[in-house]
């Protein structure tokens, strides 16, 4: 099998667990000074944005995909859960996103990746009870 395929696998494998398809879910890698990183950004149809769900480096994008899908696998569903409620500046409707982390911050790292801090509104963050 081609690193090619092994990484399309890989993709999908985190796709199923996540219950996430090819449109909901974007691979985004970049290679700086032979080290390559991955941010894996989910993308919202309701309201047409997307978010960081997780970002990792590795050597090469097979490394990097398989280390989010260890992430997935054994860590992902022991991080907090938060509710996050936020409008776009200029807009009416009031928005509701799920996401996991470690803490506060690093939710709001995760809301506003590359996007402007100044063109959204945070009403609430609040930490989701255990279940």
């Amino acid at each position: 099998m081609g690193s090619e395929q092994a990484l399309e696998q890989v993709e999908y494998k985190i796709g199923d667990i996540l219950g996430l398809g090819k449109d909901h879910l974007v691979f985004s890698y970049k290679s700086v000074n032979e080290v390559t990183q991955l941010d894996i950004i989910t993308f919202n149809p309701r309201h047409s944005q997307s978010f960081l769900f997780h970002s990792v480096k590795a050597l090469d994008k097979l490394e990097a995909a398989n280390k989010v899908l260890e992430y997935v696998s054994k860590h992902y569903q022991k991080e907090d859960s938060y509710t996050l409620q936020w409008i776009k500046i200029g807009e009416q409707n009031l928005h509701t996103s799920y996401f996991r982390a470690k803490n506060i911050y690093e939710v709001l790292d995760k809301f506003y990746f590359e996007r402007d801090v100044n063109s959204y509104r945070i009403y609430s963050i609040s930490l989701n009870p255990l279940s």
